[in-house]
């Protein structure tokens, strides 16, 4: 069995170098066009895979080539895919625009990831895992019933990752209902500004203090090149980022969710071991091309930090 499995989206991602990211109303021009494979899910997957972690997805493709693509770089990176089903609707997809600072603004597509649902066999074979990883991209439907199943004393640590905003998870992603709910029952609460400032109207310290009011014991608040703020337990702790010279930021939100996986959830690091570890693990992927062109391996983090 894996030692981590992740459930949610899986998906081809169209990336564009733009010549600026465009206002409202505004435009920009794109001087390429390329293909790789991404979503949240299977990106974390990866990530722990290249961190010398055994790893499985839950997701969902369609029945063309996109889906082929997506299931076939799974296989390549050695990510166990016997759990990801396929459909007759078209591949979920994501277009990404990014401008040479290497920021980037996304827009999702496709119909796979949001016909998604777990059988008792998806949540069987999350409950054999050491760590199980979702996002609030994932339909409603899955993360509730992640979130019923993790209230049970045989089911592995539970990780969620708010991911975006709650205007671009309406209709496809995760509930708000949903979100209040599992607070207290997940083990680590991830989230960036924009979708935690979507949630609660906050950010920052102010953000740690609601969460933990709330009841999450554990979470990460990532703030890009601020670093990141956790929380563990009463201690609340700000995590400086490494610098690098970026090529694209793409990923580094899931790949600093692997390393908190990996560090703090699978070895049980102390807090702030287990935030340089993470922060090491997004900044090397920062220094690639796309959502995984970074990602490390365990030696070139340790020889980061």
């Amino acid at each position: 069995m894996p030692a981590v499995v992740t459930v949610g989206s899986a998906v081809l991602d169209r990336i564009y170098p733009v010549t600026n990211l465009p206002d409202p109303d505004g435009g920009a021009f794109a001087r390429d066009e390329r293909t790789a494979a991404g979503g949240v899910a299977a990106n974390v997957a990866v990530a722990l895979g290249r961190l010398g972690r055994e790893t499985g997805v839950v997701s969902r493709v369609g029945r063309d080539d996109d889906g082929d693509r997506v299931l076939a770089s799974l296989a390549d990176e050695g990510v166990e895919a016997t759990r990801v089903a396929r459909g007759d609707e078209r591949s979920s997809y994501t277009m990404i625009l990014r401008d040479d600072d290497g920021h980037r603004m996304i827009v999702a597509g496709g119909e796979s990831v949001p016909a998604l649902r777990l059988d008792d066999a998806d949540v069987d074979y999350c409950r054999d895992a050491d760590a199980v990883f979702t996002s609030a991209y994932a339909p409603d439907s899955v993360v509730s019933r992640l979130v019923d199943a993790a209230r049970e004393d045989d089911f592995p640590p539970l990780v969620f990752d708010l991911a975006g905003p709650l205007a671009e998870l309406e209709g496809r992603g995760t509930r708000p209902e949903t979100i209040d709910g599992l607070l207290s029952v997940v083990d680590c609460f991830v989230s960036s500004e924009v979708p935690l400032r979507s949630y609660l109207g906050r950010d920052g310290h102010d953000a740690a203090a609601e969460l933990r009011e709330r009841g999450v014991a554990r979470a990460a608040l990532t703030r890009g090149e601020d670093g990141a703020l956790l929380i563990d337990g009463d201690e609340v702790l700000d995590v400086p980022a490494f610098e690098v010279d970026a090529v694209d930021t793409t990923g580094a939100g899931d790949a600093f969710s692997a390393g908190l996986v990996d560090a703090w959830l699978l070895d049980g690091e102390p807090v702030g071991a287990a935030g340089r570890f993470a922060a090491a693990v997004a900044a090397e992927n920062c220094t690639g091309e796309g959502a995984r062109g970074g990602l490390p391996s365990r030696d070139v983090v340790e020889a980061r930090l």
